[in-house]
């Protein structure tokens, strides 16, 4: 079930949330649900994204303005990556002039609904390994907010590696690593570092849990009753921690009500107790702890079905688990296992007319649940080579437009209408003659035509900050989808003026065939 980042980005072939201030005054988190398994001392500094205004000094004006200081020895961890630019296709100065705050304030303040691409891309840019800000000053904070985001994101796998590239050894980093491990089934890994490293002060709660999970029942059950004789967890903490080191004791009791918001500690020891949580309508990241096979086959493939929606795990994942066993019911989540089981069937019998009746079934499951580009990734190349006609024919250029294989599966069609026409010119790149077919079309036309960048993108790589005017650009796009044409226009625009050309137009063709808007 484990991949590599890399792999997931090229499998896709596609390389190239609110904010605020955590209680304790640290460092920037761009997810509600961090950082409450492990504690972090307090007077730990780190970034803090708020109104970009001078400080305020006495009429004497003694006090310096700040000082902007850079390591000069060592490592920064911001620059720490996981795909070199001759992969991501980034530059090594995609932060160029930004500042620290600006472009962290970029990150966390990014949505978390892109097309395809454009999520593939955002996920390339936090992990790409790239020159950190030059008032990045060695501590790290820009990377912690990258940390932060993909767990916002679901790619727990991705932000593990980046935690294990840069070492977790403060308690700022050791609490990300701790609850990505909570949620990918490595708690024991997870209590065994704890204990080897007391100076990273667990909570009560998390010191029980990992005391009960070494076997050391006693000794959990005297931090327990101490604890909460001094006030130090709640009375339903107490309730569900003494359930879990002892559950006989509670026979028949109500369990405690679900905290909000649900730590992924809290998740654990809910499942640990009979009682586990449903992760629909949990942040993202918890999907993942339901495609463990300890889940049921449902819940695993609703859970993979999410992640894999969301590019943060590679599409053989939803491949076996669609392909595990005959579907147990009808309706919903089974019936896109049917379909899907009848479209690979047939594709791998050969049989042409099998392939032709099952695909457009095939194909309108994954719209329904928008995960036509993994099924593109996985299906695109080997549709190419059947002789289709129809129906099955259009769909499969279709497929084949998603995929990493695009330019040569519009090499090889000839088109039928202005439609077909206008989508082979975007995935060649040349849309001379082309005709756009509607308004979305000529948006597209525009940026490749007619190229205008928005003000504030073209002053951001007129600036040499070239990543935060790819970001700009990626919400232009967004606000596009939405219904504003012109950010359709701005957004590509921007895009190729940044270099990326390639994303340009697989979001250009997402854009047209996927039919997300508004």
């Amino acid at each position: 079930m484990r991949t590599s980042v890399v792999s997931v980005l090229l499998g896709l072939g596609l390389c190239g949330s609110a904010a605020g201030q955590e209680a304790t005054g640290g460092p920037l988190s761009a997810i509600d649900w961090l950082s409450q398994s492990v504690a972090t001392p307090t007077g730990s500094g780190g970034v803090v994204v708020g109104i970009d205004e001078p400080p305020v000094v006495d009429q004497g004006g003694a006090l310096p303005l700040p000082v902007t200081t850079t390591a000069l020895d060592g490592p920064n961890p911001d620059a720490v990556g996981l795909i070199p630019t001759t992969v991501s296709g980034l530059p090594r100065d995609l932060w160029g002039a930004g500042l620290t705050v600006e472009v962290a304030a970029a990150l966390v303040a990014h949505p978390d609904d892109d097309l395809p691409a454009l999520r593939q891309l955002f996920l390339t840019i936090l992990l790409a390994e790239v020159a950190a800000p030059s008032d990045s000053g060695g501590r790290g904070d820009l990377l912690q907010v990258r940390i932060d985001k993909l767990l916002a994101l679901g790619a727990l796998e991705q932000a593990a590696a980046l935690i294990d590239a840069a070492g977790a050894t403060t308690p700022e980093m050791f609490r990300r690593s701790f609850d990505v491990a909570l949620l990918t089934g490595a708690e024991d890994r997870a209590c065994e570092a704890m204990q080897n490293a007391p100076h990273l002060a667990p909570t009560v709660p998390a010191r029980i849990f990992c005391l009960a999970r070494s076997g050391d029942w006693d000794t959990a059950a005297l931090t327990l009753h101490t604890s909460e004789a001094l006030g130090q967890v709640s009375a339903d903490q107490a309730a569900l921690l003494g359930r879990f080191l002892d559950p006989d004791l509670f026979e028949g009791d109500p369990v405690p009500p679900a905290p909000q918001p649900v730590t992924p500690l809290d998740w654990r020891i809910y499942e640990a107790v009979g009682e586990p949580l449903p992760t629909e309508g949990l942040p993202l990241a918890f999907s993942y702890a339901e495609i463990d096979p300890r889940a049921g086959w449902k819940a695993q493939i609703e859970a993979a079905e999410r992640l894999t929606r969301a590019g943060t795990i590679a599409p053989n994942v939803i491949l076996g688990l669609y392909t595990e066993r005959q579907p147990a019911a009808s309706g919903g989540v089974w019936d896109r296992v049917a379909a899907f089981q009848d479209f690979d069937a047939a594709l791998t019998s050969g049989d042409v007319a099998r392939v032709s009746q099952a695909l457009p079934q095939a194909w309108a499951r994954m719209q329904e649940a928008e995960l036509e580009v993994p099924f593109a990734v996985l299906f695109g190349a080997a549709l190419m080579q059947l002789p289709l006609e129809g129906e099955a024919k259009a769909v499969a250029l279709r497929v084949g437009l998603l995929s990493p294989q695009a330019a040569r599966a519009a090499e090889r069609h000839t088109p039928t209408d202005a439609t077909e026409g206008f989508l082979i010119g975007l995935a060649t790149g040349n849309l001379d003659g082309r005709v756009p077919p509607d308004s979305l079309g000529r948006a597209i036309a525009a940026a490749y035509r007619t190229p205008a960048p928005s003000a504030e993108a073209q002053a951001l790589l007129d600036a040499n900050r070239r990543g935060e005017a790819i970001l700009s650009a990626i919400d232009s796009i967004g606000r596009g989808v939405q219904g504003d044409l012109r950010g359709v226009t701005e957004g590509l625009s921007a895009l190729r003026a940044a270099g990326l050309d390639g994303v340009a137009r697989r979001t250009a063709l997402e854009l047209m065939i996927l039919e997300r808007r508004g």
